[in-house]
C-alpha cells in the first residue's frame, strides 16, 4: 500500500473500509479493549458544542463519533459525512443512530457552505486522506468563527521502553485480530504501516496552525499512541 499515491490511494482506502462495514465497530472495541469509547467522549467533549449547535463528524464511518454528541447535548444537529457509503449503511442499522443526517462527502471537496458548522471532528480520517493540508483547509472553511475542529488519529510510535511491544501488537496483534474477527488481516496491516507512516502529534499540530486555526493543542493517549488535536478557527 505504501507505494499508492492520490487517487489510487483513495480508492484502495474506500475498498478497504467497505470490505469491513460490518466488523469495523466490534474490531474497534476490541483492539482497544473498549478505550476508543472513552477517546470518542473526549472528542465530543472538546468540541464545546452550544445547544441547537451543528456539528460535522467527517469520515462518520458507523456514527460513534455523531451518536456520543448527541448523548452529551441532545438538541445537537449532527451531520455524519463519508466517502464509503458502506460504512454509512451499515450505521443506519443502529435505530439510535436515526438522528443522524448521513451524507456521501470527501474531506477534500466539503459540500457544505462556508461558516455553517459549530464544530468539526473526525476519528481515524487523516492519515488516509491524500493531502492532510487540503483536508484541514475545507474543515476549517465549514466552521463557523469560534468553532472547534477536533481530531482523533492514531500516532507513530514513540521511540522509547514501550516501543518495541507497541510494534508487536501494531504489527502481528491487530491483523491477527483483523483476520478473525473481520475476516481481513488486510485492512489491520494497512493500519498499522499507515500509522507509522503518518505524522508525529507535533506535526500535524503544526500543519493545523499553518491552515489559521489558534489554540491548537493535543494530548496524547493509550502510551502516546492515540492523539487528540483540537483547534480553534479564528
Amino acid at each position: 500500500m505504501a507505494h499508492l499515491k492520490g487517487e489510487e490511494r483513495a480508492r484502495y482506502v474506500r475498498r478497504m473500509f467497505a470490505g469491513i462495514a460490518g466488523r469495523y465497530d466490534l474490531m474497534n472495541r476490541v483492539m482497544t479493549a473498549g478505550q476508543d469509547v472513552r477517546w470518542r467522549r473526549y472528542v465530543v467533549a472538546q468540541a464545546a458544542l452550544p445547544a441547537n449547535g451543528r456539528l460535522l463528524d467527517i469520515a462518520t464511518g458507523t456514527g460513534d463519533i455523531a451518536l456520543e454528541a448527541v448523548r452529551q447535548v441532545p438538541s445537537v444537529q449532527p451531520v455524519g459525512g463519508d466517502f464509503t457509503l458502506e460504512m454509512m449503511q451499515a450505521g443506519k442499522l443502529y435505530p439510535e443512530r436515526q438522528m443522524i443526517q448521513w451524507v456521501g462527502a470527501d474531506t477534500l471537496a466539503l459540500p457544505f457552505p462556508t461558516g455553517y458548522f459549530d464544530a468539526v471532528t473526525s476519528g481515524f480520517l487523516m492519515r488516509n486522506v491524500i493531502d492532510v493540508e487540503q483536508a484541514l483547509r475545507e474543515q476549517m472553511r465549514v466552521l463557523k468563527p469560534g468553532g472547534r475542529l477536533v481530531i482523533l488519529e492514531s500516532s507513530p510510535p514513540k521511540k522509547n521502553l514501550l516501543r518495541p511491544f507497541i510494534l508487536i501488537h501494531l504489527n502481528y496483534v491487530i491483523p491477527l485480530l483483523g483476520r478473525l474477527i473481520a475476516g481481513s488481516s488486510e485492512a489491520y496491516s494497512y493500519l498499522p504501516n499507515s500509522t507509522k507512516q503518518f505524522r508525529s502529534p507535533e506535526a500535524l499540530a503544526e500543519a493545523m496552525g499553518e491552515a489559521g486555526l489558534t489554540q491548537v493543542g493535543f494530548k496524547l493517549f493509550m502510551f502516546g499512541t492515540i492523539a487528540i488535536h483540537v483547534g480553534t478557527k479564528p
